[in-house]
């Protein structure tokens, strides 16, 4: 892991050895050529264990970089983006190498295999993509939330939702102009933050199947009254034309 080590020290904050600050992660996400705008830069938090935006510390790059098994960029961004391309873009699985199970050690067993990096966390999340979603997203209420506080702002939420959960469920796409529209929200707490997701999950787009007693949090209710609404209005202008 000697590799790993050195890779980390090109990142670290000078002023702050031990630590890869904002701008080294910035630095790390071009060389990785993944972009800050969208959620792979989560997922890459994610996997490396990161417990704050924009920073890691040394044991938390050690920890991610040795389960993964991975000492360069090349084999970093690719142990990314196969994850990105397996809950965010949801294209098929990559299936392990023929004639071959998955590693039950660490070590040069996990990449003697000839892949690229220990994939065994990745045909973990394969064989249940919704519950690595979920731990996923989970992970990133807490990586946004400040430590003295139980929530995160409605900005953050917003951005998060937009590159994590809108590109696998559309009604967010709604709920999202809903936010913008009202403008009143100004945070999301634990329990919102996971019913939003169970909600898209759980409920169709057009909301036939929205139970107004199924105890939803009070934003998701006033967001249902919304969109009925707007569709009663499109639909009485379309009758108008």
């Amino acid at each position: 892991m000697a590799n790993a080590r050195r890779l980390f020290r090109t990142y670290q904050d000078p002023d702050a050895p031990g630590e890869i600050g904002p701008e080294g992660f910035e630095k790390l996400c071009n060389d990785l050529n993944i972009s800050l705008e969208g959620a792979l830069p989560l997922v890459l938090a994610w996997q490396l264990h990161g417990l704050e935006m924009g920073r890691l510390k040394e044991n938390e790059w050690m920890r991610g970089t040795e389960e993964l098994r991975v000492s360069n960029v090349q084999a970093l961004a690719l142990a990314i983006r196969d994850l990105g391309d397996l809950l965010l873009s949801q294209k098929p699985p990559i299936e392990p190498p023929s004639g071959s199970t998955t590693p039950a050690k660490k070590g040069v067993e996990a990449c003697a295999s000839g892949e690229p990096y220990d994939r065994r966390k990745y045909y973990e999340y394969a064989a249940d993509r919704d519950k690595a979603f979920s731990e996923l997203y989970v992970f990133c209420f807490n990586l946004a939330k400040p430590p003295a506080s139980r929530n995160i702002d409605m900005d953050t939420a917003s951005a998060f939702w937009s590159v994590l959960v809108a590109p696998r469920y559309p009604i967010m796409h709604d709920f999202l102009k809903f936010i913008s529209d009202k403008g009143t929200y100004k945070g999301v707490n634990k329990d919102l933050w996971n019913m939003t997701l169970e909600f898209c999950r759980s409920v169709r787009p057009d909301l036939s199947d929205y139970e107004a007693d199924g105890a939803w949090p009070t934003m998701l209710d006033d967001f249902v009254a919304w969109k009925k609404s707007t569709q009663s209005q499109t639909k009485q202008d379309v009758e108008v034309v």
